[in-house]
């Protein structure tokens, strides 16, 4: 399974500053320890191109030259610099080469990523340019260029904040679904509208969510069945986990590694490719976010395992998958 990876190029913050810059650069370093068939790739730069497609070219621009107003550099959170742009550039660029190996692959990852907040025309929440958004905008651009179908795409945002951003820069686009399942009292104060949204009370628990996760799965596939996704971008925060400084639920590890299980099962057994992004994770000990995201990218290679196996003639990929993940 291929993993694109943007640690190598971080952002001078003040101390004390609440964005864990360091997060992916500890899971890299622990995907390279533990997952030896995870291929670690450098992520390239998204082109302002490739931007305009989910953003607005006037705030591609300001951001690109350092002339945004100090009320959307307060939003966002995050102090600007060159190095603030490339990492965003390459943010996204890491999830447009995710995009692009599940297609080919079933299943890829980006070890970053999943900044939901941006919306078309600014950014918020440390969140400059949407990653989702752009990759699949490019990747239903390259479908019809190729001449293929009609590129149907599914958002599954289990980041603990609500993907306000993704669901405006979506909201009047049938062809692309937005599934966001979030703390109801947390970030943003305003929510916006998404496709489903599932809002959860603070201190929910493994048992609780998860059930919450299996009914939202099950009316997704109802309200799809008449035209099903050819792609996901899957948004896999560690930030419900019960150590995380911003979340306010009370997920365990055991209950977000079945998150994640239940994910790729019910999208492997569909045969939907998925791109994943490891999204928000603010862990008191960063560490534990970081072991979260681990556990994510190996349930990922399980499940892009599994995709390079094929079903019995005669069985249906539904009824394998069952069977193989069992």
């Amino acid at each position: 399974m291929r993993a694109y990876c943007l640690d190598r190029f971080g952002i001078p913050l003040p101390p004390g500053h609440r964005f864990p810059v360091s997060k992916s650069a500890r899971l890299r370093e622990q995907v390279a320890r533990h997952c030896p068939d995870v291929e670690l790739i450098e992520a390239p730069a998204a082109t302002d191109g490739e931007l305009a497609l989910a953003h607005e070219p006037g705030y591609v621009d300001a951001v690109c030259r350092g002339l945004l107003p100090d009320p959307v550099l307060r939003a966002i959170g995050l102090p600007w610099s060159p190095a603030m742009v490339e990492r965003s550039r390459r943010s996204v660029g890491a999830t447009v080469c995710a995009a692009r190996a599940a297609l080919h692959d079933g299943v890829a990852v980006q070890l970053a990523g999943g900044t939901h907040h941006a919306h078309a025309d600014r950014g918020a929440g440390f969140c400059v340019f949407n990653d989702t958004a752009v990759a699949a905008r490019l990747m239903q651009a390259e479908a019809h260029r190729a001449r293929r179908p009609l590129l149907r795409v599914l958002v599954i945002d289990l980041d603990v904040h609500q993907g306000d951003g993704t669901a405006t820069i979506f909201a009047d686009d049938p062809t692309v679904f937005t599934l966001s399942m979030h703390g109801a009292r947390n970030f943003p104060a305003r929510k916006a509208r998404s496709d489903l949204d599932v809002e959860l009370p603070d201190g929910c628990g493994d048992e609780d969510y998860l059930r919450a996760l299996d009914d939202a799965l099950e009316t997704v596939w109802t309200r799809l069945a008449p035209a099903p996704p050819g792609l996901a971008f899957y948004l896999a925060g560690a930030d419900p986990h019960e150590g995380d400084r911003l979340g306010r639920l009370k997920l365990s590890f055991k209950g977000l590694a079945e998150r994640d299980r239940r994910v790729f099962e019910s999208l492997g057994a569909r045969g939907i490719p998925v791109a994943v992004a490891m999204a928000g994770g603010y862990g008191t000990d960063i560490e534990d976010s970081v072991a979260v995201h681990l556990r994510t990218v190996s349930e990922a290679a399980r499940s892009a395992r599994l995709w390079q196996k094929q079903p019995a003639h005669g069985e249906s990929r539904y009824e394998w998958m069952k069977q193989s993940t069992a």
